[in-house]
């Protein structure tokens, strides 16, 4: 058993800048299922959307987020993140991370889909690798901060596991931690904690193609969902539309909207441009309907992919501006200096999940969540591009400060049992896992996909049932593996969404259904 004033499970951008400051006023145990830097932070390329200089406003950022957001965006939410982005990200640069500058000083700020000026902070086109290195460097020299990889949080602990029943509607749920599985010895390890934060990032991996990296299964999302935290606007799964298309990659390689932004143009296969028929924006409109005319487009021509035309911003521009993407694309025979990109839209980000409020409290008292994972408000329907590393630092900086407020008067619950494996076995058949896993993404790609119908989410959901009813028993039986519990977290969220998309009876945002088409489409 061990035993920490903070427990921060993930670490990406929102896990760690929690920890930086927490530090200060307790001992923090960060959590983190692979290599630290193994997140999706670190495959973020576009930036992080902030204003910073007089030629843009804080009203316009507010503006574009809420079109963006589908009209479902939390007004007051949207304006406190966006006003308070600027002394954020004063604060990554004081931990030494790089953004590109202009040769007159000034930041070289990119523009993005839905964004109405040129705001995106980045390096390169691998900001969030850049920030996930100048955090780790700060991480590592903390005294107070304990950094363990390979450890894969199975449950958070609550009254549940002292033999309470708890339901949905049991008040003053309290978390005490979570169990903890090392993924070198096997075993599962009860870490207590005075606070605990999720920042476990998405659930890209519920589907076929993802940009999102292995890690991203939806464990943080599952696991507050089962201790009964509440969950929401699942529906809006945010598929980016230009993913590199190459089918014997996974992760799918990310082409970033910043390349759209510098002038690139979307192409069918015929080298035909055909933004001008769904949106006057062109290929910078936002994501959601960029990924619909792909779709649509494909599912048109027989398509596999269609293609992304960058030739005419120049070799130069683009080695400078985009050299991962420059480097990658010839890596596979593409010179986008004088080819078309290949590319198709993928599973890339989760607008819902654990309802927080401004503070990043959960509905489970000393349960705190930030980044991918959260639901803050901030994206309603739909995320504004590059706005999710900023709504990653905003709540946890707002978390941590009302955490340390807090935790003078929070005691670490001792009473808590150790994990109980009484009556399992060892599971010899992970054809078991693996292809339950396959049939749960090739069902969530063909029916909960960009376009949705009812029929299509019914049949998802009585699948989804037995694949659920196999699994929770295979799950009661076996001695717990890493593949086994992202498979049930896989489920869990899976069927968060399909529950989510089969209530809301309308087409708005990412969730779009060939039953109720928007008014005037």
């Amino acid at each position: 058993m061990k035993e920490f004033d903070f427990l921060v499970i993930g670490s990406g951008i929102a896990g760690l800048s929690f920890a930086l400051k927490a530090a200060s006023h307790g001992t923090v145990c960060i959590l983190t299922k692979a290599d630290a830097s193994e997140g999706s932070t670190k495959y973020a390329q576009g930036g992080i959307a902030a204003v910073l200089y007089d030629t843009d406003s804080f009203e316009k950022h507010i503006r574009d987020t809420l079109v963006a957001g589908a009209g479902l965006c939390d007004e007051e939410t949207v304006r406190m993140t966006i006003t308070e982005a600027p002394e954020r990200i004063r604060e990554l640069i004081r931990y030494g991370i790089h953004f590109d500058k202009r040769p007159d000083g000034l930041y070289d700020l990119h523009r993005e889909g839905g964004h109405s000026d040129f705001r995106i902070l980045h390096h390169k086109d691998n900001t969030g690798a850049e920030v996930e290195r100048g955090l780790l460097e700060e991480i590592c020299s903390h005294p107070n901060i304990t950094l363990m990889e390979n450890q894969y949080a199975v449950e958070l602990i609550t009254q549940h596991h002292l033999g309470q029943w708890v339901t949905h509607h049991t008040p003053n749920i309290e978390c005490y931690g979570a169990y903890v599985l090392d993924s070198k010895s096997k075993k599962v390890e009860t870490y207590l904690a005075k606070v605990t934060l999720l920042a476990t990032g998405g659930i890209g991996n519920v589907y076929t193609t993802t940009t999102n990296p292995i890690t991203a299964t939806g464990d943080g999302i599952a696991m507050a969902h089962r201790a009964r935290a509440q969950v929401s606007d699942m529906e809006f799964v945010q598929f980016h539309p230009t993913s590199l298309y190459n089918p014997n990659e996974s992760p799918a390689f990310l082409i970033t909207e910043a390349l759209r932004g510098a002038g690139a143009i979307l192409k069918d296969l015929k080298g035909n441009e055909f933004m001008q028929k769904y949106d006057a924006r062109l290929s910078l409109a936002p994501r959601d309907i960029v990924a619909r005319a792909i779709d649509n487009e494909m599912k048109r021509g027989g398509a596999d992919h269609l293609y992304l035309d960058a030739r005419h911003i120049g070799k130069t521009a683009l080695m400078e501006g985009f050299p991962n993407i420059f480097a990658k694309c010839l890596d596979l025979g593409i010179n986008i200096a004088k080819d078309m990109i290949p590319i198709r839209p993928a599973a890339h980000y989760q607008c819902g999940g654990i309802v927080v409020n401004r503070n990043g409290e959960s509905s489970i008292r000393h349960l705190y969540a930030a980044g991918e994972c959260a639901r803050t408000g901030l994206h309603g329907g739909n995320r504004l591009a590059s706005n999710s590393l900023l709504e990653a630092i905003v709540y946890a900086h707002n978390a941590a400060m009302d955490a340390i407020g807090k935790i003078g008067n929070i005691r670490t619950c001792k009473e808590v049992p150790d994990w109980n494996a009484d009556g399992t076995i060892l599971n010899e058949e992970m054809v078991l896992v693996t292809q339950t896993r396959k049939e749960l993404q090739e069902l969530m790609s063909n029916y909960v996909g960009i376009v949705r119908s009812d029929l299509r989410l019914q049949r998802a959901y009585n699948r989804l049932s037995l694949i659920y009813r196999e699994t929770e028993d295979l799950y009661k039986r076996s001695v717990l593996t890493e593949e086994l519990s992202e498979l049930r977290n896989l489920i869990s969220c899976a069927y968060l969404i399909i529950r989510a998309a089969s209530h809301r009876k309308e087409s708005v945002g990412l969730h779009y259904s060939v039953d109720y088409p928007p008014s005037g489409k």
